[in-house]
C-alpha cells in the first residue's frame, strides 16, 4: 500500500494492499477501495463509497458528498463504483437519498466509465458500463444512463430522465425527457436529430442492423402519428430484431416522455 504521509485515512476505511493514495487525499469513514485503486492529491472520499478494482480518481474531486437534496436528514447512504472507471479533475459524485422514491439510499457508478473533469453526478442516479460524462457535463437526482451512452461537455439532465444505451448527447445540450437507445440529442431543450451513425459504426454495428433501426426510428418519431401507434405496428409486424425490441422496451417504461 502506498499512502503519503500526507494523506488521511479513516481508520473504519478498507483499502486493498495495493491502493495509492496521494498527498493532502482524504479517505473517509466506511470507505472500501479494491485493488489497484489510484487516489490522487487533494481527493476527498467524504463517507461510505465502496469501490471495485482498478479505479483511478484524479486531484481534486469530491465523491460521496453528502446529497443536494432538501429532503435528505442525515440517513446513511452509499455510492457504489465498479471496476476500471477513469474520474478526472474536480469531479464530484453525491451519495444517495432514503426517501420513498429512492429507497435503496445507493448512486451507482458501473464499470469502464469515464467521467470527465468537472463533471457531477447527483444522489441516486444510475450509470451502467462504458459510459462518457465530457467535461462539466452534469446530472440531477434519480437518472438512469446504459451503456455506451455519451454526454458531450456542458450537457445538463433534467432529475428522473433516461439515456438509452448508444445514445450520444450533444454538447451544451439541455436534457428534460428520455433520450432514446442508438439515437443523437442536441439542443435547448433536447430533440432528436436521428440515429448516432458515427457511434453505432464504431461500436460495430453492420449495414443488417443500421437499416433495421432506421426503419424503426422513422416510424417511430415521425410527428404526423402517435408514438403508441407506431410502437404498436412495429410490434405487429412480428420481426422488430433484438435492437428494436430494446428500443420498444425503453419507450414502454418512459416516465417524462421522450425527446423527438
Amino acid at each position: 500500500m502506498a499512502i503519503d504521509p500526507n494523506a488521511i485515512v479513516d481508520s473504519s476505511a478498507d483499502l486493498h494492499a495495493s491502493v495509492e493514495v496521494g498527498p493532502f487525499a482524504i479517505i473517509g469513514p466506511g470507505c472500501v477501495l479494491g485493488e489497484g485503486c489510484r487516489i490522487g492529491p487533494y481527493t476527498r472520499l467524504v463517507e461510505n463509497v465502496r469501490m471495485g478494482r482498478n479505479n483511478r480518481v484524479s486531484s481534486h474531486s469530491a465523491l460521496g458528498v453528502e446529497p443536494q437534496d432538501l429532503k435528505y436528514r442525515g440517513e446513511e447512504t452509499f455510492l457504489e463504483i465498479g471496476d476500471d472507471n477513469d474520474i478526472r479533475e474536480f469531479v464530484t459524485i453525491s451519495r444517495g437519498t432514503r426517501t420513498p422514491i429512492a429507497p435503496a439510499g445507493v448512486t451507482r457508478l458501473g464499470d469502464r466509465n469515464v467521467i470527465m473533469a468537472y463533471a457531477h453526478i447527483a444522489h441516486d442516479c444510475r450509470l451502467h458500463d462504458g459510459i462518457i460524462m465530457a467535461n462539466a457535463a452534469m446530472i440531477a437526482g434519480h437518472i438512469e444512463i446504459f451503456d455506451e451512452a455519451i454526454l458531450g461537455g456542458l450537457a445538463a439532465v433534467h432529475q428522473f430522465v433516461r439515456i438509452g444505451t448508444h445514445a450520444f448527447v450533444g454538447g451544451g445540450s439541455m436534457v428534460v425527457q428520455d433520450v432514446p437507445p442508438f439515437h443523437l440529442a442536441n439542443g435547448n431543450r433536447a430533440r432528436l436529430f436521428g440515429l448516432n451513425m458515427v457511434g453505432l459504426t464504431r461500436k460495430g454495428f453492420d449495414k443488417t442492423r443500421i437499416a433495421a433501426l432506421k426503419r424503426a426510428s422513422r416510424a417511430l418519431f415521425a410527428r404526423t402519428r402517435a408514438l403508441d401507434e407506431a410502437i404498436g405496428e412495429i410490434r405487429a409486424s412480428g420481426e422488430p430484431g433484438a435492437d428494436v425490441a430494446l428500443l420498444l422496451e425503453f419507450l414502454r417504461h418512459s416516465k417524462r416522455g421522450v425527446c423527438r
